[in-house]
Order: structure tokens, then sequence, then C-alpha cells
């Protein structure tokens, strides 16, 4: 449709027949003022509606709690790539009357048309000389003077459907391949030794869908697979193929529920809660409020059974990508269902496919972090925030949403059971709870271990004892007498990446920051680089002070990588890894870690908050803490609650077998309440004081 001086692609949310009211408005000045309504110019989708009514419902919802357009929020609930695009596209006109030539025009004229001799080009591709407005403004003018054409021109999504070919044998191609098998020839011509073995391969698969062309020409040749073709032997067909994250990885990488393994009469009673509010379809938030290790993972699998017994499907929304794997494992060997998963890391690809197949209906576990909270789903009759507590469920883009609250919305709008699941559940969650808005239901215990022995270790008498590095005397013993070869293994938490967080000229006093937002620059030894943890840019290390020449630099401060150092340098027969977000960017590699964490390959795994959670290993036996102070000063009204979560977190990922957990907290300040509360497994104390 038109918009101003430009088109514009617009989604349809609602329809309906104008009237007055729809478009006159109080101008300002007291008088009625009239606006025409927009023609709609072309339709551009034919394949039924982007959004189902439920997805367009919770969006207009978002759209009025936190402010934003809604056609922000639409596309903030599609995948990447998935729209149209409407371009500006700039052609020179073959004959502009020679003036072209003839010098009439200035430099930034002639530059502008320079670029479009070669082919029409999109505006966005032009380089502009003084600005993107200025360009704009000079091509209109070119455009009133007939030197250029400008067309709103529409391109196609950015993410299509993949395609692939697929072979399989025909009625001649099956008595081919058992002729082959002979030594025979069914036609009088030999088949060559690759066309044989191609024959048999197919015959051997029995895939009646086919064998991916591309696959079959890496190990036999594309000229023996057209050879089949042009003899009719096999035939080729062109079919969509789906990109799936999910493809190639067995279910239940990670294992299921063990087979021997009961419910406890605590988590009985949870079900039976939460399967009656899915009956019922009541809405009312369930807050999920166990100890680490209480088997809350159980409940949601019983939970979600339950959900699809009666037809409607389930979304389960995790913090961290990192945490969506592991989950989507324990569904896959548990649920006989359908699970697509939705997060950031996918390729564009991959998350148009997965976004197609929920809207298509066929799928009934949705698994993601927030951005799933936006999955087409035209019904829903369970939804569980895992983690409620966490801060990545809230955008820090428009729409600024928090996803644990929209998912309140969502289950309200479809009638949906909803289970808020935290061993630390937020502060406000615990208000609710209190007045009754919340129903509260509590795992007092786990099935199987022993919480773990909590131990604090004052920095200050380390300091004062001669003590410089990062692990204090206990912790250090603690890792000494690790004992790998019966099964034991740590975890280090140090909620800071890099290696020294602060680089400061011991001469002027000046520390490095980020020259676009102020923040400290953070020295990683990886790369030697200085990087900017809030917008993420990197510049190369500094060896003088920018601001008087000094070559006397500190690092200050310490972080996963230096912790990891010091561990190698002193351990070095522990093998050791590291899980933080340098690392989990890389695609894969998260995942990869944590897998030979499970299974052994590694001893210690020193990361960020991304160990303290989600890690369900029964041969941990020691966590340590390496600085419970790193967020407990900053300048935050939730900085205790969030240390609370983080060290009572981490301390329960210990203890979870037959070994008994040790946990090893060093702190400044030990005494802050923040602390005590999971010294002494108190939390109750720790929320009355926060309420």
């Amino acid at each position: 449709m038109e918009f101003g001086r430009r088109q514009a692609l617009g989604v349809v949310v609602d329809e309906r027949v104008p009237e007055a009211s729809d478009v006159e408005a109080d101008d300002g000045a007291g008088e009625r003022a009239s606006f025409e309504a927009k023609p709609v110019l072309d339709r551009v989708r034919a394949d039924g509606p982007l959004l189902p009514p439920l997805s367009l419902r919770l969006a207009r919802w978002v759209a009025e709690r936190y402010l934003a357009p809604m056609s922000v929020v639409v596309r903030a609930f599609l995948p990447p790539g998935l729209l149209e695009r409407l371009e500006l596209v700039a052609e020179l006109v073959p004959d502009d009357g020679g003036r072209t030539a003839s010098g009439h025009r200035g430099d930034a004229d002639e530059a502008i048309l320079e670029q479009l001799r070669a082919r029409p080009r999109a505006v966005r591709e032009l380089a502009p000389s003084e600005g993107r407005a200025d360009l704009v403004r000079r091509l209109r003018a070119l455009a009133a003077d007939g030197a250029v054409t400008l067309d709103w021109t529409l391109t196609a999504a950015g993410v299509a459907p993949r395609f692939e070919r697929y072979a399989r044998l025909t009625a001649e191609g099956n008595a081919a391949a058992a002729a082959s098998r002979d030594g025979r020839s069914i036609d009088g011509r030999p088949l060559g030794h690759r066309q044989s073995a191609l024959l048999r391969e197919l015959a051997d698969r029995h895939e009646p869908e086919g064998v991916a062309t591309a696959e079959l020409a890496a190990r036999h040749g594309s000229g023996a697979l057209a050879g089949l073709v042009r003899r009719g032997l096999v035939e080729v067909e062109l079919r969509a193929h789906e990109r799936r994250p999910l493809e190639g990885r067995p279910p239940g990488r990670r294992g299921g529920r063990p087979p021997d393994s009961a419910l406890t009469g605590a988590q009985e009673e949870a079900v039976a809660a939460v399967g009656d509010a899915i009956a019922h379809r009541d809405s009312t938030p369930l807050l999920l409020d166990g100890v680490t290790g209480a088997g809350k993972t159980a409940i949601y699998v019983e939970a979600i059974l339950a959900s699809l017994d009666l037809g409607r499907p389930a979304l389960v929304l995790v913090p961290e990508i990192s945490l969506a794997l592991p989950l989507v494992d324990r569904l896959r060997a548990d649920v006989s269902a359908e699970v697509a998963l939705i997060h950031s890391g996918l390729s564009d690809g991959e998350r148009a496919d997965e976004w197609r197949r929920v809207r298509a209906g066929r799928v009934q576990v949705v698994v993601g972090t927030r951005l799933a909270i936006g999955a087409p789903l035209a019904d829903v009759g369970l939804i569980v925030v895992d983690e409620e507590h966490d801060g990545a469920y809230k955008s820090d883009r428009t729409p600024r949403l928090q996803a644990r609250d929209a998912a309140v919305e969502l289950a309200r709008l479809a009638g949906a059971a909803l289970i808020l699941g935290s061993a630390t559940p937020s502060v406000e969650s615990v208000g609710r709870a209190r007045m009754g808005t919340y129903r509260r239901i509590s795992l007092p215990a786990r099935p199987t271990g022993e919480p773990p022995r909590v131990e604090v270790v004052d920095l200050r008498a380390e300091l004062a004892a001669g003590n410089r590095g990062l692990l204090s005397a206990s912790l250090a013993e603690a890792l000494r007498t690790l004992d790998p070869t019966t099964g034991e293994r740590a975890i280090l938490v140090i909620n800071r990446r890099g290696t020294a967080s602060a680089v400061i000229c011991r001469d002027c006093g000046t520390a490095q920051a980020c020259p676009d937002c102020s923040r400290p620059l953070v020295f990683h030894q990886a790369g030697m680089t200085l990087r900017c943890h809030h917008c993420g840019r990197a510049t190369p290390l500094a060896t003088r002070c920018p601001a008087c020449g000094s070559p006397r630099i500190r690092y200050l401060g310490g972080g996963t990588q230096r912790v990891e150092a010091e561990v190698r340098a002193r351990f070095p027969t522990l093998r050791i890894g590291r899980l933080d977000r340098d690392v989990a960017e890389r695609r894969g590699a998260a995942d990869r870690i944590v897998d030979a964490f499970t299974n052994g390959r590694l001893d210690v795994l020193v990361g960020t908050s991304l160990v303290a959670k989600g890690l369900d290993i029964p041969q941990v036996t020691l966590v340590g803490i390496v600085s419970a102070d790193v967020a407990l000063n900053l300048p935050d009204e939730r900085a205790a609650e969030r240390t609370y979560q983080l060290l009572a977190q981490a301390v329960g990922r210990a203890g979870r077998g037959d070994l008994p957990g040790r946990a090893i907290v060093q702190s400044y300040q030990p005494e802050h309440p923040a602390i005590q509360a999971v010294v002494r497994g108190d939390p109750g104390t720790f929320y009355d004081a926060e309420l």
C-alpha cells in the first residue's frame, strides 16, 4: 500500500469496513479532521494467514503492554527473512537527451549515474556521497529530470523453502538391480561398475521416498546417476527438504528418565495439580518451587504427556540456548511426539522451516528461548517456563517484552495450564504466590542424592595470608584431591568472561573504555583483544596507555579465561573445559563441551552462569564459586536477588548422585544475607527480607 511518498509491505491483522469514526479524529485545535482510508495495492501472499488468531491476540497484548508498534511485534513473531521485501530500484534511462555525457550535472549526480550504468540497482545498494537522505533526494531530482526511473519492486523472501532431488528405482531399475547381482544385463547393455553399485545401494536401502541425489553422486559419481536416469532405471523427483536443527541427532542423546525410577509423593502431587489444570483449562500460574535436583523436569514430561493426551500441544521456554538441547533430548526420549526447536542460534533457514512446521500443525511440542513465545501455535494446552526467574527472558530490543509475563497472558488467552518452574523463583513470583495470584507447589527434597555441604571462604583472610590468586587454599585443596578415576568432576563458576575485567595505566590511572558506550574494556587473552561486553566492540590490545603513552599497563580482576589458565597451570593432570558466551557463540560448541563433561572426557568445567543451571550430572562432587561478589555491588535493585539465585543454582549442581557433594563459596562479603541464605539453605529468610 502507499505510505507517504513510498510503498510499504504490511500484514493484515484485522479486516472490517471503515466507519466515520475510524477516519475522523481531533486535529489538536478542536476541529474534526478527515483521513482517507488507504487502498491495498496488491496481495502478496496467498498461502493462508501468517499467524493464527491466538498469536495475533498475543501480539496485540504485547503491543499495548510494551508500547510497541503492532508492525514491530508481528515482525518479532516471525523468523527473519520470511517476508518478501519492497525495494526502491533505480534504473538509468537509456537516452536522457545527452545531458549525462555533456557534464550538465554535478559530481555527486554523476557518481550516482555511474553506478547505474552497468545495471539497475536497489537504492540501498548505492554508495551515498553525503548520506542516505541526500542520495534519495538526488535520485528523486534525477527521476523528475528524466535521467532515471524509480520503481518499487517486490523481491522474494530471503529464506525460501529448500528443494532437493531424490532418486529411486523404477520397476525396470529393480529388475536391473537383481540382474546385476547375478552378473546379468536385462537389455543387453552392460552396466558400469559404479552404475551397478548405485543400483544395488538403492535396492538395499528400501527407501520409498528415495535417496538424495547429492549423496549418491558423492559416492558413485554424477555421471553414473545420469546414465541410469537416461536408461529409465532411476527416476529423479524434486521435493522440498526441510532444514531440521535436530536432523541426525539421535533421540535421547543424553538419556531420558531412568527406567527403574518412580515419582516421589511430592512429584505425584505436583503432576496431579498440573493435570487438573490442563483438564479444566485453568490458566492460574503454578509456581513450581523445588530445591535444585528435585526433579522438576520429570514433572514437565508428565504434564506434557497429559496435554498431548487431550490433543493439545505444549510450549516449553528456557532462558538460554545451552539449556534447550538437553531438554529436547529428554523430551524426545520420553515423549513420542514431534518436537520443534526455536532459538536465535539456528540458521535463518532452520528457524523458518521450524516455524513453517509449527504453523502447519505438524508439531506437538515447541521448545525454545523467549523467541518461541511467538511460535504460530493454533492452540496450546500447556506452557512451561523453566528457570522463570532468569533475566534472559527480558528482551533488550523492541518490543521489550518479558517472555515469562507474555506466557502468563498466552495461557490466559488459550485456556492453557502454566508452570513457572525454578529452584530460585523471582521475588515478584514469590510475592504473587503469597498473595494468592499464583498457586505455589513445593518440592522440598531431592529424589536421589543429598544437598551438598556448603562452606564459605573469606577472601579478606586469604589476601591477608598472602594468597593473591583466584583460588583459595580450600578450593585448591579440593581440586587437588578430586579423583577423576572414580568419575568425580568439578564445576567452577565465575560470572565474568575474559582474562582481566579492567585494563589500567599505572602512571595516570586511565582505564581503557569502549569509545562507543564508555563501558570498561575486558582483556581476552584468546586473540589478545580488548572487548566491550555491552556492545560487542573489539579492539587490538594496546601496549601503551592511550592517554599518556606509558607502557606500564596493569590488568586487574579475573574472568573465566584467567580461571581456566590458573587451574591448568596448577593442576596439569586435570582435563579442563570452559563454557561462557565467548565459547557458546560458536555453533554447536556449547553442546560439544557439555557432552564431553557429561561423558567424562572433562574433569573440570569452568564457566559463567551457563554452567550454573540445567546441568544434571550425578558425578559432580565439587562446585567452586570463584567470586560470589561479581554482581553483588552493582547499582541494581536486584543485585542481591541475582547473586542469591546464581549461587543457589550453582551450588545445586553438586551431590546429585551416590557420592556426597561439596560447594565452596569464595567472597569478600561472607556475611551478606544473600550468601548466608545459600550457606544455610534458608531461602525463606532471604525472600522475607526482600519482600
